[in-house]
């Protein structure tokens, strides 16, 4: 079989996933965790990785190719020439094998060299140590030749 891109419709990608798996289409729909900060508290939410797209496997001689259209969120088969575009197997392995990386990997690592952007330490660069709750992060700062703990809002930090 043959994986194939659709383009749903807009906040329709769960709905479309849903109805295609009803049908027995198998469907990969990938998400990635992305961490943001809203308010001054990081939040954490799941996006698609291709906006607007999904992938189904199917048979080029598959009867549900007629259905495609007229499923739920479904918007168009993504082609050329009026003929569905394939996508290699190796293409989507590649990004099943990313994304397990990308979810192993998580957000600001310990460590990691971040910059302030706002309070009193503004334009300042950081080693970013740890969380301290929801709304606050510890990090390390070069003041008179030391490094010193600080905490700041986590809406202060720029990775």
């Amino acid at each position: 079989m043959t994986w194939y891109a659709l383009q749903h419709k807009p906040a329709q990608g769960d709905r479309a996933v849903q109805h295609l798996q009803n049908q027995d289409i198998a469907c990969f729909y990938p998400k990635i965790e992305v961490e943001k900060v809203k308010a001054g508290k990081r939040t954490k939410k799941l996006e698609p990785l291709f906006p607007g797209y999904i992938f189904i496997n199917l048979e080029p001689t598959d009867p549900m190719w007629g259905k495609l259209r007229s499923t739920r969120g479904v918007m168009r088969v993504v082609g050329f020439a009026n003929k569905p575009a394939g996508v290699a197997d190796e293409v989507i392995d590649h990004i099943k094998v990313s994304m397990d990386k990308v979810a192993e990997q998580g957000g600001i690592k310990p460590g990691q060299v971040i910059e302030l952007e706002d309070g009193p330490f503004t334009g300042v660069s950081a080693i970013f140590q740890a969380y301290d709750g929801e709304e606050r992060a510890i990090v390390l700062i070069s003041f008179m030749q030391k490094q010193q703990r600080v905490s700041v809002p986590v809406s202060a930090i720029k990775p």
